[in-house]
């Protein structure tokens, strides 16, 4: 009996307490999978992300190249009208809980081909619901790692309300 209280005071029983929104929360935040999908010069500074000198994979952000397996999509670079449908489709292919990150000016608000071209579309916005938006052109690994960190904050604060929703959803 002393034996077993001893361990509970000293917190070394190996029982952990909390709330299932604050798992289900810290679980999808600890392993985020984006999608490998890359349109133009952004996906460069994406890839270098993912290299030894940033490397994502401490975060648990792990890229996989298949939207059914995905639940980040990062829409990195131009995208153009004939290439939004083909972006939507992807997204639908996406489980839920799904989030996209915007990368670059390009797929923010059309960059500096929107004004000057017929076949850009001025913000991928238009197409899909965007969380995170991460400027510059093209911007530098640091930037999407603080996308990222901007992601997790959201779903870190996502309400009990959502999550039971979603939980109605899969079940």
């Amino acid at each position: 009996m002393s034996e077993t209280s001893t361990q509970l005071k000293t917190g070394q029983g190996g029982l952990i307490v909390a709330p299932l929104d604050d798992l289900l929360a810290w679980a999808r935040l600890s392993s985020l999978w984006p999608m490998s999908f890359g349109l133009a010069c952004c996906a460069i500074e994406m890839m270098s992300a993912y290299a030894s000198h940033y490397d994502l994979d401490r975060l648990g952000i792990i890229p996989k190249s298949s939207p059914r397996q995905s639940d980040v999509m990062i829409v990195a670079g131009t995208v153009t009208f004939k290439m939004a449908d083909r972006v939507r489709r992807l997204y639908e292919q996406m489980p839920e809980p799904r989030y996209v990150i915007s990368m670059g000016s390009c797929a923010n608000c059309g960059g500096p081909y929107w004004e000057h071209g017929y076949h850009v579309l001025k913000g991928v916005d238009l197409v899909i619901p965007v969380d995170v938006y991460v400027q510059g052109c093209p911007p530098r690994p640091e930037a999407l790692i603080g996308g990222f960190l901007k992601l997790q904050e959201k779903i870190r604060s996502s309400t009990h309300q959502e999550l039971s929703n979603q939980l109605r959803k899969w079940l």
